[in-house]
């Protein structure tokens, strides 16, 4: 079922455009009031009929501003001016002051009319103005200001009406315009604002990659290990016989009387090592406790502190399950920006943990090396190896790509050389800040 299309709702009227109506309707009443004055002090013998037709044509006037369908339909005005027109006209035959009325007409009729036929309407009126004041003028008495007046008057108005339905374009112009670049800064906040929230999802997640996904791994490593030791302690000896009095002080021992018992398995050294990687294992879930408290305040990494890059190196070097792991440093140390310290950190944690998962080496080493313009960190390995060229990006994608982009993201080079048996090199090198060169 089709819907009757509306129309658009008038827009409110701005200061200017309430000036300039009630401007208008001062005029035209001022010069109705002064038709219908003259006439009565004159004395006119029409001066009650040039009264009555001033109060129809201000009765009509009045009729047609009231009306909110005037200016809503077309239709509507042109039947209003037709009217004004009709009791113009009654008001011209009775008096030649109906002249000045042709003024305000003008406005009128180019305001609610298209412009082609509210220049029409202007003519008609200006031609009837002139003959109206003709039929009055006695004879002898007409100039040509009779014919100059209406014509220059409806000039002025039409020269008028055109400059300011011009100004309005404009106006309405750079109002659309405004109101783009509105919602273009609107959009474009909301891009940013987004942007910032992509941003900020990554570097959590790069966050949470380098430091409590691997700091779990470990847990779970040494766990594991801690598993398996205990297992070897609850294995019985394999010459132990299987008489369940064996144990028991009072049986006889079938090594004899006074030979020592065997220890079983080497359960002292099995339960010492089951102790040691709990004992790791709880101090891993410690440092990941102060990471997980550290996002929420968004802090410092707890390994910087209280100390130096250099410092959290080697305690990840002595701390790091697995290979033994060495940490070196060269050139003379220089204070870094807390991001490059982080960086650095955080690709050393993550090379590391890749190291132990995966690497299965027997010994790796970092390196830390500070240059005039630069800093270098390296993690080198002797294990399995890989092709980067067909490296998976890491879990959840956050492995080696992690890392260049956080060297990337201070204008470093990440590089990864490594080739199946033959061990792993990562390297970064980051340009150092003027601060600090």
């Amino acid at each position: 079922m089709a819907t009757a299309s509306r129309s658009p709702a008038p827009r409110p009227l701005t200061p200017v455009s309430r000036v300039l109506r009630l401007c208008l309707h001062a005029l035209l009443f001022g010069l109705l009031a002064l038709a219908a004055g003259r006439a009565v002090t004159d004395s006119a013998p029409e001066a009650g009929w040039v009264v009555a037709a001033c109060a129809v044509l201000a009765a009509v006037y009045a009729g047609g501003v009231l009306a909110p369908s005037v200016h809503r339909s077309p239709r509507a005005g042109a039947v209003w001016l037709a009217g004004l027109g009709a009791a113009w006209a009654g008001l011209l035959a009775v008096s030649p002051d109906g002249l000045w009325i042709a003024f305000p007409l003008y406005f009128l009729e180019l305001h609610l009319l298209r412009l082609r036929w509210g220049i029409a309407a202007v003519a008609v009126t200006a031609c009837a103005a002139i003959g109206g004041f003709l039929a009055h003028a006695q004879s002898g008495a007409v100039s040509p200001g009779a014919f100059l007046g209406p014509l220059l008057g409806g000039a002025v108005a039409v020269a008028t009406v055109l400059g300011y339905q011009a100004l309005y374009r404009e106006s309405e112009r750079r109002r659309e315009l405004i109101e783009e670049l509105i919602a273009t800064r609107a959009e474009l906040a909301a891009a940013e604002r987004n942007a910032g929230i992509l941003a900020e999802r990554e570097r959590l997640a790069r966050e949470i990659h380098d430091t409590l996904a691997q700091g779990l791994s470990s847990i779970q490593l040494l766990l594991r290990a801690a598993e398996r030791s205990l297992a070897e302690a609850a294995a019985p000896a394999p010459d132990a016989p299987d008489s369940p009095q064996w144990p028991n002080p009072d049986s006889s021992n079938p090594y004899g009387p006074d030979a020592a018992r065997p220890d079983p398995g080497g359960l002292a050294d099995s339960r010492a090592a089951a102790l040691a990687h709990i004992a790791q294992a709880r101090e891993a879930a410690q440092e990941n406790l102060a990471e997980a408290r550290r996002f929420v305040r968004a802090l410092t990494p707890p390994d910087l502190e209280h100390g130096s890059l250099a410092a959290a190196l080697e305690r990840l070097c002595t701390a790091a399950p697995g290979p033994r792991v060495r940490f070196c440093l060269s050139g003379a140390p220089r204070v870094l920006p807390t991001p490059y310290e982080v960086a650095l950190l955080r690709i050393a944690q993550s090379a590391l943990a890749n190291v132990v998962r995966h690497a299965r080496a027997d010994r790796a080493e970092i390196t830390l090396t500070f240059m005039d313009a630069s800093v270098t960190l390296d993690v080198v390995d002797d294990g399995t190896g890989f092709d980067p060229s067909s490296a998976p990006s890491g879990e959840g994608g956050f492995g080696l790509p992690a890392m260049r982009s956080r060297a990337e993201t201070l204008g470093g080079l990440f590089t990864v050389e490594s080739a199946p048996g033959q061990g792993t090199a990562v390297a970064v090198t980051l340009p150092l800040p003027l601060e600090a060169t």
